[in-house]
């Protein structure tokens, strides 16, 4: 049996969760969440844990197991705490500013990109060279930090570019010159 699937799902204090066949509403202090769910897999709720199960140990039922109570777990996480990421744009002159909700970088171009967040995502800069995305969906969360990544990918030699807080640039050594070649 899948460890993940097999897992029940806690509902803290302060969230609901409403469970209309397999669509699944969760409700909290930071907003709210709605996903369809597989038909396959069979959703209840025994007082503050929500159990899912598969009807079969075949493949295709496991693999949706453990995702399905994944995807509820982020759910009942983003509207209780939320989630972030965080981005360091590294090189010289390179920048990010906030007008309004909109995020405006400078990052080598003739032009400054403007970036506007989606609906139920917050962007912070609490430093030029800092950019903080939050919201509850783990994954528009993701995809727009990623999509911010994207505007200049670090690149290998100087290490130059928008990179995540934690991520490590694999460097390569750059050309040393010419050693005795054609006079």
């Amino acid at each position: 049996m899948s460890r993940i699937g097999r897992k029940p799902v806690q509902v803290p204090e302060g969230v609901e969760v409403d469970l209309d066949g397999n669509t699944v509403t969760v409700r909290g202090p930071r907003g709210r969440l709605t996903r369809q769910f597989p038909a396959v897999i069979s959703i209840s709720r025994e007082g503050d844990l929500i159990k899912l199960s598969r009807p079969s140990d075949a493949k295709p039922h496991r693999a949706l197991h453990g995702l399905s109570r994944a995807l509820l777990q982020n759910m009942v996480t983003g509207v209780s705490r939320g989630f972030q990421k965080n981005l360091e744009l590294v090189g010289v002159g390179y920048r990010a500013a906030k007008q309004g909700s909109k995020l405006v970088l400078t990052v080598g171009y003739s032009h400054p990109v403007e970036m506007i967040p989606g609906e139920g995502l917050e962007i912070e800069v609490p430093a030029p060279n800092k950019i903080v995305v939050k919201g509850v969906d783990k994954e528009a969360v993701g995809a727009l930090a990623a999509n911010i990544r994207d505007v200049r990918p670090p690149e290998p030699y100087k290490g130059k570019g928008i990179k995540y807080e934690n991520e490590h640039i694999r460097r390569k050594v750059g050309k040393t010159g010419a050693k005795g070649g054609k006079k």
